[in-house]
């Protein structure tokens, strides 16, 4: 189904996440990147539609939403966010910092359930960690770069066939050849 950038619940979201990771050194631009993927494509596999429908593109660090530049720079201005750089081992780290609290009425309880859920599960992840993880989804595999990435993709699995699909598969190869040759008589 389409759905619609909401870019009022990309704000509260990303308010909300920096909020759940405060204490975690790792947290700065990059993984707030790839926990708004997580969130956004996880909800789409569970619930049918993503938190904010944004369009996430395929970029070389992995998927990262298209407006999210424009959205912090307004949230910037708006005095809701700041962003702190500091080191961070030989990168610098632009760590986003809320200013107010997030509207959680946005969200569901089951979306907030995720948020917290996706942010426990790659705490103290480090950018290289979480960004090499991004990678093994295939619709970022498959993405050119720049091109939006289906929130669909995260339907599709890469996990190897079992011994029974493989069989299956191999009887319908066989029925499909048979049927082939058949058409050309």
């Amino acid at each position: 189904k389409q759905q619609h950038p909401d870019d009022d619940k990309l704000r509260e979201l990303i308010l909300y996440l920096s909020t759940l990771s405060e204490n975690d050194p790792n947290f700065g631009a990059t993984k707030l990147n790839k926990l708004l993927f997580y969130t956004d494509f996880l909800a789409y596999q569970k619930f049918g539609s993503a938190i904010t429908g944004q369009e996430y593109q395929a970029l070389p660090q992995g998927p990262a939403p298209k407006r999210l530049k424009p959205i912090i720079e307004s949230m910037k201005r708006a005095g809701d966010l700041r962003q702190v750089r500091r080191k961070s081992g030989r990168f610098e780290q632009i760590r986003p910092v809320p200013i107010r609290t997030a509207n959680l009425s946005k969200f569901s309880g089951p979306e907030v359930d995720l948020i917290s859920s996706v942010v426990q599960r790659f705490w103290n992840w480090n950018a290289a960690q979480i960004s090499t993880e991004s990678h093994f989804f295939l619709g970022w595999q498959l993405g050119i770069q720049g091109e939006t990435i289906p929130y669909s993709t995260i339907l599709i699995g890469n996990r190897k066939p079992t011994e029974a699909e493989k069989r299956k598969g191999r009887a319908l190869q066989k029925f499909a050849r048979e049927a082939l040759a058949g058409s050309h008589r």
